[in-house]
């Protein structure tokens, strides 16, 4: 019977060489602690140590050594010896940090110079501080066997015992993709090297939106897997994180950055557009069509007179006629506005040509004037247009300021000191050059 035991608890350790978990199948523990007799008392030292191998998510085989010494009821340091063969049964799975378990299995006790077969049955946890490490702690109850002691008494010693350890698990495993979860539990088994797994062994998706962690550009929002994880509030196409028109209405098409397309580049978006071909750089209007100040049908881009409404096959002018000199009666000619060296406002004795002026066109409904306006020779050309575009506009605003609207104004011409009517090398002649004429014209 005792090389039967024997046997069983030699294949037993044999077995457990294998491993502990489902991974790390092996187990080796050592504890020490305190034991006693449950009728006679005393107390004792016991240390243990125990192999153990994973069965089952539920079962461990265990082959457990203990030994009774330095009790206070015995004359001599060594009490008992007593290996077992245990059953471990678990109550939660590898998961958890904390593991509580039942123990129960036959023995082979040797005490008092008495050896006989025993069982042993307690309970006990294990706390995993590291995935192959942990510590534990077991109360546990020791049948004894009828022997006699030292004394010449007879007698049958149950022992209570309880014991803290450590126990360390290995055991080598496949892991091809090594993210620490084994072939056998990784529901990922080609994760790139170096990418964040979780229990399974799948990339981590911290958001949940199907796109895992290291692919995701937006890792804690949930978003698109088109837009690599980001989310696209108005559903047009582009991220959030890109989108400069994050408010785009439903439906309206958008450029890279996410803004309503505007192809003529006139400020009004395709959607509002109702001219989206405008050349580049004309005005437009509200609707993104080009302004025509006289809503004559003529573009003011494309209009010669954009002030004044006129026909397209007259590229927006008026149809005018010229007063043929027998029309022009001496009562409707205008003599020329002088001014000063180098100025352009109004001499007050010139405002009595004006006020002839305003009163023959608000007399005289069908008629229109033209201003030019002229320059001496002293300064330069460029100067010298400037000088009498300023001496046509302060015409232009008296005559207007008098009540007669500006598109009675067919044309303004800055001729600068290019059209002289007297000569530029004395005072007098230079005074005559500085001038604004007037040209009466009448419309069809």
């Amino acid at each position: 019977m005792k090389k039967l035991l024997l046997l069983s608890l030699i294949l037993a350790f044999t077995a457990s060489l294998n491993a502990q978990t489902s991974d790390k199948k092996l187990g080796i523990g050592a504890g020490l602690g305190a034991y006693g007799t449950l009728s006679y008392g005393g107390i004792g030292v016991m240390p243990d140590l125990y192999f153990s191998r994973y069965l089952s998510p539920k079962l461990d085989l265990m082959l457990k050594g203990e030994m009774g010494v330095f009790s206070t009821i015995v004359w001599n340091n060594l009490d008992m010896v007593n290996p077992f063969l245990n059953l471990r049964y678990k109550f939660s799975d590898e998961t958890k940090s904390f593991r509580p378990y039942l123990y129960a299995g036959p023995g082979f006790l040797a005490q008092n110079r008495t050896t006989g077969l025993n069982f042993d049955l307690g309970l006990g946890a294990k706390y995993y501080a590291k995935s192959n490490s942990a510590f534990y702690l077991e109360a546990g109850y020791i049948n004894g066997i009828a022997s006699t002691t030292t004394k010449g008494v007879d007698r049958k010693e149950n022992i209570w015992k309880m014991t803290l350890g450590l126990e360390t698990d290995f055991g080598k495993v496949k892991d091809s993709d090594m993210d620490g979860v084994s072939d056998k539990k990784d529901k990922c088994p080609n994760t790139p090297a170096g990418v964040a797994v979780d229990k399974n062994g799948c990339p981590i998706d911290t958001d949940g939106d199907g796109v895992a962690d290291y692919m995701d550009d937006c890792p804690t929002l949930a978003g698109l897997t088109s837009l690599k994880g980001c989310p696209d509030a108005d559903g047009d196409g582009v991220a959030d994180i890109n989108d400069k028109c994050p408010d785009t209405p439903k439906g309206v098409k958008v450029d890279a950055k996410g803004c309503p397309l505007d192809q003529d580049k006139d400020g009004i978006t395709d959607a509002m557009d109702k001219c989206p071909d405008t050349p580049a750089g004309v005005t437009v209007d509200k609707n993104g069509c080009p302004v025509d100040t006289d809503g004559d049908g003529v573009a003011d881009y494309l209009d010669n007179c954009p002030s004044v409404a006129g026909p397209k096959e007259n590229k927006g002018c008026p149809v005018i006629e010229k007063v043929t000199e027998a029309e022009v009666l001496p009562e409707m000619t205008v003599e020329p506005v002088y001014f000063d060296y180098d100025k352009s406002n109004i001499l007050q004795v010139e405002n009595a040509k004006i006020e002839k002026l305003v009163k023959i066109l608000k007399t005289n409904a069908n008629y229109n004037v033209d201003l030019t306006g002229n320059a001496d020779n002293k300064g330069t050309e460029e100067y010298n247009m400037k000088l009498s575009e300023r001496r046509i506009q302060s015409v232009v605003k008296a005559i207007t300021n008098s009540g007669v609207k500006a598109v009675r104004i067919s044309k303004q011409k800055p001729l600068g000191a290019s059209k002289p009517v007297a000569t530029n090398d004395t005072e007098e002649g230079r005074a005559l050059n500085r001038r604004v004429t007037f040209e009466v014209i009448k419309t069809k």
